[in-house]
């Protein structure tokens, strides 16, 4: 699919353009220029993303870089039209990464520096953009989104047409150059085995799901919270509806009941804007049977604390945590942040009233996604108001397997019987 963008004057080289004798093309920037030049002389792109435009944009390129190059081989010619394709209607020499299914992540460190992640590993790749080029191709992504790029808004975030997450940052904030950081979310779902997750720890969490408790699920930066949140939502009745609420789009739930909501940063003159914070609000007066937020990281943990509490039972959300225990313990500061001045011990009391369990997953040395911790929270023993704490029920252990370590003694919040490992249940 292509992404949207105009026709702008080709920048820095992507890669030399080689016919088959393996001499380099002549002159192959002014070439790409003047191609670049007679397709804004004849008016540029077809608006709109109908059918067959990505086959009109590059019939239309084939028939200039014709004229301009008659003798070109067939295997120059081939290339050049390809990055011609790229250029003016994808993200140029970032375009081959997108489409590539391996890659999840893409950072540009500046000109001439650029990595991605297969399979959870870091790899050097040769990208041939200089400062300018980089700016244009997040300009092309943002300025149809009525933001921008430039020295008084150096920071801007932004979601490509396939979903992926692009977070770009430039000079003077960053000091060696524009910064472009990509994040892509797979097309292909995965299950809770994905995560290592089998036998009784995979009954526990689809029980738990199923009978409406409310699971938050934590980690730290880039170890797949919201893959699991996906794979965890499995479990939801095709019969509910639910409403996911998310600052960048990136869950896709297979219920056929799912309203889809999205935060949106203020435009270039600072208004129009609408926060997480706002759409959990605006969530509550759509009869949500649960509510998905993509991840809590400000004052909308109080909101969705309240809405846990007054009957929205199997909800499910992330938050950024280096433990189970952390997990709560963030939570009970964004809230604070909400600035409504709550007495700590009514905080603690919410959360331990609300979030039933943490699920927490990590990232190993290998970059394999694994869950470390399934918990149950319960309140302290010694002080009812006193911060809330997790109760290890499942914990990964040498060899690597998830082992039963405690049973769970809260009830469904639906009808749906014991929970496995309980008297009734099943093991």
């Amino acid at each position: 699919m292509s992404r949207p963008g105009l026709a702008v004057q080709h920048g820095a080289a992507t890669r030399a353009a080689r016919p088959a004798g393996g001499t380099e093309v002549p002159d192959r920037r002014a070439l790409l220029s003047r191609v670049h030049r007679r397709l804004v002389g004849t008016g540029g792109l077809p608006e709109g993303d109908t059918p067959g435009r990505d086959l009109e944009i590059r019939a239309r390129l084939a028939e200039l870089l014709r004229d301009e190059a008659p003798l070109l081989r067939a295997g120059a010619f081939a290339q050049l039209l390809t990055e011609l394709t790229h250029e003016v209607s994808g993200l140029g020499p970032l375009e081959p990464l997108l489409v590539d299914p391996s890659v999840t992540e893409i950072m540009v460190n500046g000109p001439g520096q650029a990595f991605v992640e297969r399979g959870g590993r870091l790899e050097s790749v040769r990208l041939d953009l200089d400062a300018d080029a980089i700016v244009r191709l997040v300009e092309r992504v943002v300025a149809p989104l009525g933001l921008r790029l430039d020295r008084s808004s150096p920071l801007v975030d932004a979601r490509l047409s396939d979903g992926s997450r692009l977070h770009a940052v430039i000079p003077p904030l960053a000091l060696d150059g524009p910064c472009v950081t990509i994040r892509r979310f797979g097309t292909r779902d995965l299950a809770l085995s994905a995560f290592g997750v089998a036998g009784g720890c995979a009954d526990l969490l689809g029980w738990a799901v199923a009978a409406g408790w409310n699971v938050l699920v934590s980690g730290g930066t880039s170890t797949g919270k919201t893959t699991l949140l996906n794979a965890l939502s499995a479990a939801v009745p095709d019969a509910e509806r639910i409403v996911t609420i998310e600052e960048t789009a990136e869950l896709r739930l297979r219920q056929p009941h799912v309203v889809r909501l999205e935060a949106r940063p203020p435009n270039a003159e600072g208004a129009g804007g609408t926060s997480v914070r706002e759409l959990v609000r605006a969530a509550l007066r759509m009869r949500p049977d649960r509510i998905v937020v993509g991840e809590v990281r400000g004052g909308e943990a109080l909101d969705m604390l309240q809405a846990l509490n007054t009957g929205h039972d199997g909800s499910l959300s992330t938050v950024h945590a280096n433990t189970a225990g952390d997990a709560l313990a963030r939570l009970e500061t964004l809230v604070l942040m909400a600035g409504l001045g709550l007495p700590i011990e009514a905080v603690r009391a919410q959360i331990a009233t609300a979030v039933d369990a943490v699920v927490q997953v990590g990232r190993a040395g290998d970059g394999i996604r694994r869950v470390v911790t399934v918990g149950e929270v319960v309140r302290g023993a010694a002080d009812p108001y006193g911060p809330p704490a997790v109760r290890p029920l499942f914990e990964r252990r040498a060899p690597g397997e998830l082992v039963a370590v405690g049973e769970p003694s809260r009830a469904a919040r639906r009808a749906g019987g014991p929970p496995p490992g309980r008297p009734g249940g099943a093991r």
